[in-house]
């Protein structure tokens, strides 16, 4: 049964890591694979886990939005900074949208605002936006 296993395994019909197909063996009750090695089942899992973060991590990054972006936010930004995402007005209001550090703060920014990458930035507004209106953005927002 060993030998079935592992060529199904290297078919392609299971997608098991070969550290783990090493680690199979069949069940003596219904002839099921099992793990025989618990431990290399548990690192699988982990190396999974952190890869996936790790993913997470680079899809935020790079700019995947969360939320939808209101074309109202593209005008707002020309207003506070001519559309800079590096903008620092009056050293208080800082990135595209001119952030204060407790409205940042306060839809998840962390750090400086004018130093987050410009998706992360019209994320965040988005998300400000959808929660206040245009509201935040007194003088631009009008």
């Amino acid at each position: 049964m060993r030998k079935q296993i592992a060529s199904v395994l290297a078919v392609g019909l299971v997608s098991v890591p070969t550290s783990v197909a090493a680690g199979l063996e069949t069940d003596a009750v219904d002839g099921h694979p099992k793990l025989r090695d618990q431990t290399t089942l548990d690192r699988h899992w982990k190396r999974t886990k952190r890869e996936l973060r790790e993913k997470r991590k680079q899809r935020k990054a790079t700019g995947a939005p969360d939320v939808a972006i209101p074309p109202q936010l593209e005008q707002i930004a020309q207003c506070e900074s001519h559309g800079d995402p590096r903008a620092i007005g009056g050293g208080r209001y800082r990135g595209k949208y001119q952030f204060d550090m407790s409205s940042w703060a306060s839809v998840g920014g962390q750090g400086d605002p004018a130093a987050a990458p410009e998706a992360e930035q019209d994320r965040r507004a988005a998300i400000l936006y959808a929660r206040s209106g245009p509201s935040q953005w007194p003088v631009c927002g009008a």
